[in-house]
């Protein structure tokens, strides 16, 4: 446990420096949103085509490895729904509310996910974290968007949704590094260094920018729905991801891979989402920001419990 606390250590502190360059104006709001665009759409999908254009992964693992969590996303969607009544009932959240809740419960960060396993697990850790974006965002997005639409004014057609699906570019960076591996050509030479080289300042810079976007001044606000989404998603989702590798028999990287990404908060884009469709926006806020200061508790105990 020292260990990987020791490990998770620098990922923690930087984001905590990223808070405090946004708290001291070291920086307006405009240089973070271009630091953030430059993660999104540049650093971090290079790093996923490097990582699984190289990558040397069995096919059946990946299909057991792709089943696990499937059936955890599913499972906590289902969960969440079922739970909507009494959620209502005993908390008396409205029904934008309680998209915020889903999305912080289904949802997850894929900069924290990334520089987590970038710096504990290596490159294969990273192959399977990036098979984990491939297969649980399209599901992801579409599940959050049909909750949104069904618990809001707001309206999204489907072709919305395949839209957004289409110009996700960690989608597209999957879809190319898997196309490159499984084509053969794989990358190599100036070009593989090139993507090294860019995919290296992805987790500084992303972790910075997850540090900047939380929101301190609201982490008081709906104490009892806030406290609930935290325990949902940083204790229910991790749990739903062993129970999903122990049905499939999935072990060792993968598995800790799998519980990493249930472990993690919830995504930062959610925000954005909920703003957009007519979510609870600064609820949303909250969740984020409470799930990523109660993560540094949680997310090296399941890291732990998962071997």
């Amino acid at each position: 446990m020292g260990a990987i606390i020791a490990a998770l250590l620098p990922v923690f502190l930087i984001i905590l420096l990223g808070a405090g360059m946004r708290r001291l104006s070291m920086f307006d709001e405009q240089v973070w949103r271009g630091i953030e665009n430059l993660c999104y759409y540049l650093l971090f999908p290079v790093l996923l085509v490097k990582t699984l254009a190289t990558a040397e992964l069995g096919a059946s693992n990946v299909l057991l490895f792709s089943a696990a969590l499937l059936f955890a996303i599913f499972a906590m969607g289902g969960v969440m729904l079922a739970l909507h009544p009494l959620l209502r009932h005993w908390l008396g959240i409205t029904p934008a509310a309680f998209t915020s809740l889903f999305q912080g419960a289904t949802r997850w960060h894929g900069f924290i996910a990334l520089s987590v396993v970038g710096l504990l697990m290596g490159e294969e850790g990273l192959a399977y974290m990036a098979i984990t974006m491939a297969v649980i965002i399209p599901p992801l997005n579409i599940i959050n968007i049909w909750v949104l639409v069904a618990h809001s004014e707001r309206d999204r057609s489907l072709l919305d949704v395949a839209l957004q699906l289409l110009r996700n570019p960690f989608i597209i960076a999957c879809a190319v590094g898997g196309g490159l591996n499984v084509s053969g050509l794989g990358l190599s030479g100036p070009v593989y260094r090139l993507f090294d080289i860019l995919g290296g300042g992805a987790l500084g810079l992303g972790l910075l920018a997850v540090g900047a976007g939380l929101h301190f001044r609201l982490a008081l606000d709906q104490k009892a729905v806030v406290l609930s989404g935290a325990m949902i998603r940083l204790i229910g989702m991790p749990a739903l991801m062993f129970l999903g590798c122990w049905l499939f028999g999935v072990e060792g990287i993968p598995r800790t891979v799998a519980v990493l990404a249930g472990a993690v908060p919830t995504a930062a884009s959610a925000f954005v989402l909920a703003r957009q469709m007519g979510g609870d926006a600064p609820l949303m806020a909250n969740l984020i920001t409470v799930q990523v200061l109660a993560a540094t508790v949680t997310l090296p105990v399941m890291i732990w419990l998962a071997g």
